[in-house]
Formats: structure tokens, C-alpha cells, sequence
């Protein structure tokens, strides 16, 4: 299906990233999988993908550095020559109460916006002009507190209706070579919710399908956004199981 193309996932070593690298890898691309603090599970995220098939390339570099990303593109396409396909996944976030507004730091909103903003931005800046010469494609993984102003913080949500905004706008700018598309996961279960798993599954179990998501909910749709979909650009697939319908 995506045999001899090449996709870069940032935050590859866990949870969604970690599903949609090797979900990627079992249709035949090629991968980078890039980390920032997560050694070990990058290391791991690389030897299932490679006893899948694929030739991977394992690359530390923290997306609010456009340096660093900027050198990460420029070593994908001397590993591989191209570069067909880019998901932002990488993210951060602080748990701050809603309420709590004297607890939400400038430190915590500057970390917060340059990793899942302006690292996103980063990523596509740098990578544009190689998924151009392939035709290729963007999937940027929001959440749906951008959507409703929920979720672990003010900072988060307002960072990850900003990843929205964008999405529209670079599918409109980097049309008609490249395609950008956005998902907005609901609850998931990822190590982002250990500790709060019971509070978790008694939210969800109040939702139309009665279950919280996991990572393959979310690589499933990724799959479909970039191996097929060819006429479809500039949306938000929301995977929530109906929470928010």
C-alpha cells in the first residue's frame, strides 16, 4: 500500500505515535521515528517496525528547535531520498485545573505552544518541499479540546485549537502538491492517563460506543487519511467515540 514511501511520525516511541509508526510500517513505508525524551521506547517503536519490513531511522530531536528539525529532515531524505509523508504527533502538556488560573505559568504556555504549535509548524516548514516533489501528505494529531476548551489545561486546549487553524491554513498553501488533515482523539488510553485509568473508563463508559479509545482507534484513521482520501484536505477527523456528538 505504501510500499517504497517514507513517513517521518514525531513523539514515535509511545502510545498514538508509537500505533501510527507501526501501522505505517505493516502497510510498507519506510520510517523515521523521531523521539525527545523517550529513548528506550523509541528503541523498541524501531525493532517491531523493522521485524515488519520496514528500514527505519532513528532520530532524537525536540520539534520546538527548528534547528534540530530542520537537521532531522535534511538526514531522512539522505537516508531514504524522499519523504512522502509527515505526522505531527509529538505533544506536551501540564495538568492545571480550569479554574486554577494563577497556576497556569507562562513557563507552562511557553512549553506548551512551542512544542504543539510552533514544533508542529516547524516540522511542516522544513518538510514541504520534499512531500511536494512526492505529492505527499501532512497529518496533524490534535485533540478535541480544541474543539470544546476541555481537557488537561486552558494552555493545551488553546494550543490544540490553534494546531486546528493551521491545519486549514497549510492545506490551503501547500495545495495542490500536499494534502493536510487533522485528528482530534478523544480520551485515550496512553501513558498521558496512568494514574487516572478508573476516572477514565467511567467517562467513557458513558459515551455512544462505551469505551475510551486506544492508540489503534487513532493509527487506524491516520491510515486511511494518508493512504487514501486523495480528495480529501484541510479537515478534523474526530475519534471520540461519539462523546462530543
Amino acid at each position: 500500500m505504501l510500499k517504497g514511501q517514507t513517513a517521518l511520525i514525531t513523539g514515535a516511541g509511545t502510545g498514538i505515535g508509537r500505533s501510527i509508526a507501526l501501522r505505517l510500517a505493516g502497510a510498507g513505508a519506510d520510517l523515521v521515528i523521531n523521539y525527545s525524551r523517550s529513548e528506550q521506547e523509541a528503541l523498541a517503536t524501531q525493532r517491531e517496525a523493522e521485524a515488519l519490513g520496514a528500514r527505519t531511522l532513528l532520530y532524537r530531536a525536540d520539534v520546538a528547535d527548528d534547528g534540530e528539525v530542520q537537521a532531522m529532515v535534511a538526514e531522512a531524505l539522505a537516508n531514504f531520498g524522499r519523504l512522502d509523508i509527515l505526522v505531527n504527533n509529538a505533544g506536551v502538556t501540564n495538568f492545571v485545573a480550569h479554574d486554577d488560573l494563577a497556576g497556569l505559568s507562562d513557563e507552562y504556555w511557553d512549553r506548551v505552544m512551542d512544542v504543539n504549535v510552533k514544533g508542529t509548524f516547524h516540522c511542516c516548514r522544513a518538510a514541504a518541499p520534499a512531500l511536494k516533489a512526492q505529492q505527499g501528505c501532512i497529518v496533524n494529531i490534535a485533540s478535541v479540546a480544541g474543539l470544546t476548551g476541555l481537557g488537561s489545561s486552558i494552555a493545551y486546549a488553546a494550543s490544540k485549537a490553534a494546531l486546528l487553524s493551521m491545519t486549514k491554513s497549510l492545506a490551503r498553501v501547500l495545495a495542490p502538491r500536499v494534502r493536510v488533515n487533522a485528528i482530534s482523539p478523544g480520551i485515550v488510553e496512553t501513558r498521558w492517563v496512568a494514574g487516572q485509568e478508573d476516572h477514565v473508563r467511567r467517562l467513557a463508559a458513558g459515551t455512544p460506543l462505551g469505551r475510551a479509545a486506544v492508540p489503534e482507534d487513532v493509527s487506524e484513521v491516520a491510515l486511511g487519511l494518508i493512504a487514501g482520501a486523495g480528495f480529501v484536505t484541510g479537515q478534523n477527523i474526530v475519534v471520540d467515540g461519539g462523546m462530543f456528538i
